[in-house]
């Protein structure tokens, strides 16, 4: 595995048990559908929450949410629509993103709840 994907995957699983200790009940992890993927669908309460986690070895380059562009955005929207269309759910759906930085210096992680909105 490159070492970028290793870096993306202990992301990953800092986020998951970031998220597990703040008691969101985590459904899905990496769900696809047709090209989008999504790398936490997890509930809150009575919100269905789509979280995108960016790992960084740094920020030299800007902070890793910053790489959540408006592709990224329309992305994540379609594969939560579908997402709450095949389970057939009644529920608000919030976008949140998990911002890591992870390297042998610093060890940082950020939870931007509401990252951003659909149609805005």
């Amino acid at each position: 595995m490159a070492a970028h994907n290793e870096l993306g995957k202990k992301g990953e699983n800092l986020a998951l048990e970031m998220l597990r200790q703040k008691k969101y009940q985590i459904l899905e992890t990496n769900w696809r559908h047709d090209k989008d993927e999504v790398d936490i669908i997890a509930r809150e309460g009575n919100e269905l929450v789509i979280v995108e986690v960016k790992t960084r070895s740094t920020d030299y380059f800007g902070d890793p949410e910053d790489a959540v562009d408006a592709a990224k955005e329309r992305n994540l929207i379609r594969a939560a629509e579908a997402y709450v269309e095949l389970n057939n759910l009644d529920i608000d759906v919030r976008y949140d993103v998990v911002s890591i930085i992870l390297n042998n210096h610093q060890s940082t992680i950020r939870h931007i709840r509401d990252a951003f909105y659909p149609g805005l």
